[in-house]
Formats: structure tokens, sequence, C-alpha cells
């Protein structure tokens, strides 16, 4: 695997190729190296990126305790054949403060735009600038990152970009909860109570099926169960699949998530299927 750290020399190797490109911010798990399995079948050159973005954190956020495991990143990188990794510093990335940004659409202030504003501008920009500087055909994505998955694809749309993305499923630990580098912060205690957010969709879903349409009232008490068991949530939402949007006439659907548990944020989603009512 070939470690470059500089935009220059990236362009020099990946010169020619075709390229399936998986953006990471590194402290890899399963989900991650999942997504690079996947892009093999994308391209012939698998690129990974490892770069900590400090345009996607707020102040008071975690960017300076964000953990960082470089060596043992690159080690499984290589586990899974992974071709180039793009490692820059953040002198490389941002050689002068990015005061060109990229503004999205409306539906990026909702759900986790809401909650952490200017997040999705912080990844919008960063990844443009990945895909003006990787040039791939093809970009993976996880899919546990819903709603930044939508963002990605809408500029991709928009801006006319000669990009297939690519959703790869989520990653789910033995007892369903999804891997996060963030589930790391959990203590041992908060670790076993984790996986109660991934059961409170899969309940939310379960009751969509046997034919429940009032949402909102599945979202309060989906949320109260959360609170009773000292989770804080920031929302427990069912929305159409195709726009975030509250449900409409359509048989997609899916449940997003966010909430914190003791001092870790975590987030998750589930799709289903709407049945007619009983």
């Amino acid at each position: 695997m070939d470690i470059i750290p500089r935009i220059a020399d990236l362009r020099t190797r990946l010169a020619g190729e075709l390229v399936a490109f998986v953006p990471t911010m590194g402290n890899l798990h399963e989900g991650h190296l999942a997504l690079m399995r996947q892009a093999r079948e994308h391209g012939r050159c698998v690129v990974a990126s490892i770069f900590v973005n400090r345009l996607q954190f707020a102040p008071h956020e975690d960017f300076d305790r964000y953990p960082r495991t470089f060596e043992a990143d690159c080690d499984k990188l290589r586990s899974v054949g992974v071709d180039v990794l793009f490692a820059p510093d953040e002198k490389e990335l941002y050689p002068q403060p990015q005061a060109f940004l990229v503004e999205p659409p409306a539906f990026a202030n909702m759900l986790e735009g809401e909650f952490r504003p200017g997040f999705f501008r912080g990844v919008a920009t960063v990844v443009l600038k990945l895909f003006n500087i990787v040039q791939p055909q093809a970009a993976v994505f996880g899919q546990k990152d819903y709603q930044q998955l939508m963002v990605v694809r809408e500029m991709v749309k928009q801006l006319a970009l000669p990009i297939r993305i690519v959703a790869g499923q989520t990653a789910r630990a033995d007892d369903g909860l999804a891997l996060s580098s963030r589930n790391g912060y959990l203590s041992a205690t908060e670790r076993s109570e984790a996986p109660r957010l991934y059961r409170t969709l899969q309940a939310v879903a379960q009751a969509i099926q046997a034919g429940r349409h009032d949402f909102a009232t599945l979202e309060a008490e989906a949320m109260e169960k959360l609170v009773e068991n000292q989770w804080k949530p920031d929302y427990i939402a069912v929305r159409n699949q195709a726009d975030l949007q509250l449900p409409a006439l359509t048989d997609r659907l899916v449940i997003v998530a966010a909430a914190w548990l003791g001092k870790t944020r975590l987030i998750d989603n589930l799709e289903v299927a709407r049945s007619d009512p009983a």
C-alpha cells in the first residue's frame, strides 16, 4: 500500500487509474473495512483517505480528542488490500483558511443539521475537495450516516460530478450496536446499554409494519423509552427515504435517531416499509 501525504504526488500516482474512493477520519473499524472491500467491486485501484476534518466540528465538539490511530489504521487497510492511502495534514489540505465553502440545500438544516449547525457545510466542503484531488470514478459511503449520504449524493448530482456514489450497509456488533469510531468513548456500563438505541428503532419499525401511522406519537414514545434509561435523545424521526421529509404517500420510510449516552453521541437509522392499517 502506498501512503501518500501530498496532493501532487497522489495525482501522479493515480494518473490513468480507475479509482474507487473511501474517505474516512481514521480510527478504523470493521465497518470501514467493509466499505474498502465493497470499493474493490467499483474500481481497479482502491484509495482510502484519513483526515480529521476540522471544518465539520463545532468549537465545543470533540475535534481535539477524536481518536487518531494512524499506524493501526494502516495495518487494517493493508489487510483488506487497499492500494493507496491519502493521508494529508491540515497544511496540505488547507494551506490557507478555507474561505470557499459548499452550502448544502435546506434538508441539511434539519435532523443532524439542526443539532450540529455547520456540520454538513464542513462535510460537503471537504468531500468536494477530496473528490477534486482523488478524481474517483466511484466513492463509497456508509449508510449509518444516512443524512450525510444524501447530502453527498445531492452535491454530486447538482454539481454534475462524474462520480458514482455507492452506499455501504451499516456494520453492527453482534448485539446490534452500529459500529462507530466514537463507540470507544463508551464506558463498559454504557457499552452494554448502547444497543438499546437500535432496539428502539426496531420497535418503531415493527409498529409501523403492524399498521401504525401515528408517527409523531411513535417518535415521542421511543424517545421517552430512552429517557427512562438515562439517555438524552436529540431526535428520533420517521421520514421518507427519498428526501428525509415528513412521511407522505410512500411505503419507503426510514427511522433516524441521534441520542447521547453519557458524554457520547450515537446515531443510527433503520429503513422500513410501511403497511396499510389493519
